[in-house]
Parts: structure tokens; sequence; C-alpha cells
């Protein structure tokens, strides 16, 4: 009588131990970076701006990079194996990351704006100016100040956060959850916890749902790619210029500031 080998559990628990990890040190850190603020301000919003929640993504996307570079080696493979980065191939891979930015950012901004059209109707256009920037919660601070804080927390954002995003979300989350449950289920897991990832970096409550929406959208999109491709790397370079392009301004504002540019919005 033949006995069927007992199937090995160990990734699809460790798949949704991660996604839990992920959410639960974002949400933690923004709670303490809140009442860090609160405590020094006597009123800060939450979640924090832009700015601090970058910060306070340092220590989670160090975690998260450990974490799942040591599921990956009980598992005999490499970071570069689990990007899918091979010889001979990487040019041919930046090409299609370049295409994949371009399919994954128009489903996305439809999404944002779908989304601000449902919540506010004739009003879309004017609540675009404040969605997703609250001036009243702004805290005045010396150019110097603010440029000395967003280089610490925006450089290593743009070195590593896209690196520890998908090999999360679109790496071993994907693949484990896929395992047990299958592509779809899979898909439809990490696309929903990427969303739900992204409600603590909005600036305003009705932004919360936003953020939820699109980054769902952009979740979903990127998994479908990566299951159907095989290969992370295309969409982490995507999700890599994205980040620099989106995250550079606070880098660059205070430097003009310094220079005695006046900028005015």
């Amino acid at each position: 009588m033949r006995h069927s080998q007992p199937l090995d559990t160990r990734p699809v628990r460790r798949a949704w131990s991660l996604l839990g990890l992920r959410l639960g040190l974002v949400l933690g850190v923004t709670l303490v970076m809140w009442l860090i603020l609160r405590a020094a301000t006597g009123t800060a919003a939450f979640p924090p701006n832009t700015t601090w929640a970058t910060l306070g993504l340092l220590p989670v996307n160090a975690i998260c990079l450990l974490a799942v570079r040591r599921f990956y080696r009980d598992e005999g493979i490499s970071l570069r194996e689990a990007l899918g980065i091979r010889k001979g191939r990487i040019g041919r891979d930046v090409l299609w990351g370049l295409l994949w930015l371009f399919v994954l950012a128009v489903p996305f901004m439809a999404a944002i704006s779908g989304t601000v059209f449902a919540l506010y109707g004739g009003d879309a256009p004017a609540a675009f100016e404040t969605i997703f920037f609250d001036p009243a919660e702004e805290e005045p601070m010396h150019p110097g100040a603010l440029l000395a804080i967003s280089i610490v927390a925006v450089v290593p954002f743009m070195l590593i956060n896209a690196l520890t995003e998908e090999l999360v979300f679109r790496g071993y989350a994907l693949e484990g959850i896929a395992s047990r449950w299958g592509g779809a289920a899979a898909i439809v897991a990490t696309a929903v916890a990427f969303g739900a990832q992204h409600v603590f970096f909005a600036a305003t409550a009705p932004g919360m749902l936003v953020y939820a929406i699109a980054f769902t959208v952009w979740g979903l999109c990127a998994a479908t790619i990566v299951r159907r491709q095989g290969c992370i790397f295309p969409v982490l370079i995507a999700h890599w210029i994205v980040n620099v392009m989106m995250s550079s301004p606070a880098i660059v504002l205070p430097i003009l500031q310094l220079a005695g540019v006046r900028l005015e919005f």
C-alpha cells in the first residue's frame, strides 16, 4: 500500500506569518511615531506625515528583509535566485520593468481618480488638493533639519523598500500561499495586504481609503505579472523607479530652499 508524502505546510505558514509581521510592524511603528510626535508637539495627525512614516519604515524594512532572507535560505534559495536575476537577461528585464511601470501606473492612477470621484463627485478636482496633503498638520521646520531627516529616511527607503516589499509580497508570500491555496487566492491575499499596509502612509482619513484601494489594485496587477512572467525582477525595477520618483522631492526641495530658491505651491 502506497503512503502519500505528507504535505509540507511550512511555506504557507511562513508566508502568512511574513504578511502578518509586515503589517504588524508597520502598524506598531506608525503608532510609536505618532505618540512621539504628539508628545513633542502637543498635536499630531494620525497617521504621521510621509517623512515620518518613511523614517519609521527603516526598522520595518530591515526586520522584514532579514526574515524573508532567512526563509529563502532555509529552502536553499538565494535572494538573487528569488528575484529571478539571471546573467544575460538583466538588460531585457530592465526593459520589461519600464514596460510594467507604464502598465501598472494606468490602473493605479485610474483607481485613485475613480475612488476620489466616487467620494466627492463634482467636488473631486478640489479634493485632490487636500486629500493627499494636510497643510494644517504640517509643522514648519528649518530646511536644514528637514534635509537631514529626509536623507536619513529617504535614502535607505529608496535603496531597500522596493526590494523588501517585492520579496515579501510578490516573492515568498505569493509563492507560499499559492503552494496551498492556488495562484488566484495568493494574488488576492498579497494584494489586499499590500493595500492595507499603505493605509498608514496616507495624510488624511479619505486618503487612507484611496490608498487602500489603489495599492490593492497595484498589488493585484503586479502579482499577476509576476505569476505569469515567473520573475520578480522586472516588477522590482518598476517599483524602484516609482519609489525614487515619489521620494526624491523630500531631498531636492530642502536643498533648493537652502540655496535660496523660492518655492510656491
